[in-house]
């Protein structure tokens, strides 16, 4: 075979690639086109838990001229690649399903159907559940003569960390599902490091979130709870080998 012949299915394959690219991009572009009129909403919407919880007659303020305008901007542009994500996924499972077989393609199915939920999960945890104790443990923290005027681009960037730690946090099943299902590790290994699985989790939480005990354990408990659930659903996604090896060893049965 020439080498022509040879780098065509690479060129193919890059071509594929960048048109899911282009079509992602776009996607997310025309979300963000019917979100940006409502910037100011939507950051109001984020805003709300620590709204909620501050003095009678605090208010955010900004600090930079320009934030006004382009912090709402900013956060209707994550909030589009956060709404594309399931169209996302699509693109990149159109993209790697020819390669998979017929059994593999089903079992990935469900997966990425559950990543998508497990995120946006982490994510609507994190604003209904975590919000409103840290903040309100924050503001009422504040010692005495001090106001509370947050900066809207840093509440932003606040929030913003904690709704990804959330999201990947929650991706803890898919995870497991993925190491043991690649040989990495198998659920009777990961039973046994239990103890410390729930001390990193802890660690994870306390990295993760504010300094205090209320949203590292808010993290670090629901991790612990996927992480139970990961091993439950483990044991349907067996290692490629394990299977090669329980085919040829039938095999050599039926031939005995």
């Amino acid at each position: 075979m020439s080498s022509v012949e040879e780098s065509q299915p690479l060129i193919t394959h890059l071509v594929e690639l960048r048109n899911r690219l282009l079509r992602s991009i776009m996607f997310v572009l025309i979300v963000f086109c019917g979100l940006v009129y409502f910037s100011n909403d939507i950051y109001h919407l984020i805003a709300t838990p620590l709204l909620e919880q501050m003095p009678q007659g605090s208010t955010m303020i900004a600090t930079n001229v320009a934030a006004p305008f382009f912090t709402p901007i900013k956060l209707t542009g994550i909030a589009a690649v956060f709404l594309s994500v399931p169209y996302i996924l699509y693109q990149v499972w159109a993209f790697v399903a020819p390669a998979l077989y017929q059994h593999e393609k089903r079992l990935i199915y469900p997966l990425l159907f559950s990543s998508t939920v497990l995120f946006y999960t982490g994510v609507a945890f994190a604003y209904y559940v975590v919000f409103p104790i840290v903040f309100g443990f924050l503001t009422k923290t504040a010692p005495d003569g001090v106001a509370i005027a947050t900066d809207i681009s840093s509440y932003l960037d606040f929030v913003l960390t904690l709704f990804l730690a959330f999201g990947i946090c929650f991706e803890v099943p898919v995870a497991i599902i993925l190491l043991c299902w690649t040989g990495v590790t198998t659920p009777e290994d990961l039973k046994e490091k239990r103890p410390y699985i729930i001390v990193a989790a802890f660690i994870i939480g306390m990295l993760l979130t504010p300094p205090d005990i209320f949203s590292q354990t808010l993290l670090a408990v629901p991790m612990c709870l996927l992480f139970e659930i990961g091993l439950l659903f483990a044991r349907f996604y067996r290692p490629k080998e394990d299977e090669t090896d329980n085919g040829s060893s039938e095999l050599t049965k039926h031939k005995e």
